[in-house]
């Protein structure tokens, strides 16, 4: 149940990324149909989560604790960086778009170091995919192309998180089913 907890708040944060990020110059279509797609997303792992919650058993004896000191201190070292970082973003008078590139680049490495914390490789991948999408819009805010870095670094953040919760998600739910 831990796991799919997590995979809930992932796919909750996945889902804000895109519907926050999804904006100009995208067209209203585009835009609309990226937000519609995250709220489904995000209702799949919801229903996984319910469904999870309603089959599982107690079981006897210690479970292993996904809230770890390990974790405390990955999440703690996280909120440094994120609200740090955009500080120092303001302070060196980055564009506003720069701060969500710096959010996937921070979300991105926090699942890289969990992955040894909680014994679970398989977070590694959106890990590193994540924290290059906030490497592209890190460059790209320093470019013209600027107005993209929330499509880049926010959307397709949001999505990779989306997308890795519901196909985790889905594999849990069908193996406790077989």
């Amino acid at each position: 149940m831990q796991r799919m907890t997590g995979l809930l708040v992932g796919a909750i944060f996945g889902a804000v990324f895109v519907i926050v990020n999804a904006q100009s110059p995208l067209n209203t279509v585009t835009v609309n149909f990226l937000r519609v797609l995250a709220c489904l997303g995000a209702a799949s792992v919801i229903a996984m989560w319910f469904a999870t919650a309603r089959k599982e058993r107690p079981t006897a004896g210690p479970r292993p604790n996904m809230f770890s000191r390990g974790y405390l201190i990955i999440v703690a070292a996280e909120a440094v960086l994120l609200f740090g970082g955009i500080r120092v973003l303001a302070a060196w008078e980055r564009p506003e778009q720069t701060n969500v590139a710096w959010v996937a680049f921070v979300v991105g490495v926090h699942f890289i170091a969990l992955a040894p914390v909680w014994k679970d490789w398989s977070i590694a991948v959106p890990g590193v995919v994540l924290t290059l999408l906030g490497v592209a819009g890190l460059v790209l805010a320093s470019t013209a192309a600027v107005a993209w870095v929330p499509f880049v670094s926010g959307v397709l953040s949001g999505m990779v998180l989306l997308t890795g919760t519901a196909a985790f998600g889905w594999r849990s739910v069908a193996a406790r089913t077989a």
